[in-house]
């Protein structure tokens, strides 16, 4: 299988981050220690539609019933944060796209 290669972006890490026509940035990493770590990556895929890729990590309590509150937290914030960054990316009447 052979591929053309793609020019790197800008923002591109340029190094084995980019492979199978893809293009990743290096991570942006924020850490809590003791409570989390996420993780973003910005990716531009093979037929050029940009994603951010977020991994996150939650230290969850002890107790079930705490652990599940935490889960049902970070599902129904991360809804919202995929809702507002979708909704962020939208053309907004009256300004002209950047």
């Amino acid at each position: 299988m052979k591929r053309r290669p793609t020019p790197h972006t800008d923002w591109c890490a340029r190094d084995h981050r980019c492979n199978l026509g893809e293009h990743r940035s290096e991570e942006i990493v924020v850490d809590l220690p003791r409570y989390g770590r996420a993780v973003l990556t910005r990716v531009t895929a093979d037929g050029g539609t940009g994603h951010a890729e977020i991994r996150l990590r939650v230290v969850l309590a002890a107790a079930e019933p705490a652990a599940r509150r935490q889960l049902l937290t970070i599902l129904g914030d991360l809804r919202a944060l995929v809702t507002r960054a979708a909704l962020a990316g939208r053309p907004t009447p009256g300004r002209s796209p950047r």
